[in-house]
């Protein structure tokens, strides 16, 4: 009876003991210590801010114009330096129709060096289209080189694929 007892108790510590899963729209793989809790002071000369388009693939077609995989896109933001920390003050996710669908951060956040961040559009998600993309906007000291990449992975029958696309620099 007391084995009985105890095997009861270990069950309800564990099931009610644990935190909440992360929902399953959740698509930031990163965490909320990110975010600035305090303004960044005036950027002076040795801070410059750049903006990113970053080309990602919600679906592609396949075999005909009406037929299209769905693909998941992850977008990965580096961190390269060693020394610096790199600031970032936006990131929209736009349609191929070059439509605004939505914004993955609200104020200033932060990657230490070397770090990774990375944000998900899940294969159910179709709001971006063939052409989406996101527009990401930072700063930090001009020697700052980062890494802005998505990866897309799909698959066909029994065959999986991926591919990455790369940032570039828009003005």
């Amino acid at each position: 009876m007391k084995y009985s007892i105890f095997l009861l108790s270990l069950f309800f510590l564990f099931t009610l003991g644990c935190d909440k899963p992360i929902p399953a729209d959740q698509t930031a793989l990163g965490s909320k210590e990110h975010d600035l809790k305090k303004s960044i002071a005036e950027r002076d000369s040795v801070h410059s801010t750049h903006k990113v388009y970053v080309p990602v693939y919600s679906n592609m077609y396949q075999r005909t114009r009406n037929e299209r995989t769905l693909l998941t896109s992850t977008l990965s933001i580096h961190n390269t330096s060693e020394t610096d920390t790199l600031y970032i003050n936006r990131i929209d996710y736009y349609n191929t129709d070059g439509k605004f669908v939505r914004k993955y951060i609200e104020s200033t956040i932060f990657l230490n060096t070397f770090e990774t961040l990375e944000y998900v559009v899940d294969e159910k998600d179709e709001s971006g289209g063939s052409g989406a993309n996101f527009v990401i906007e930072w700063y930090g000291n001009k020697k700052l080189n980062p890494l802005f990449q998505a990866v897309m992975i799909g698959g066909l029958g029994n065959k999986t694929f991926s591919f990455t696309t790369e940032g570039v620099e828009i003005y």
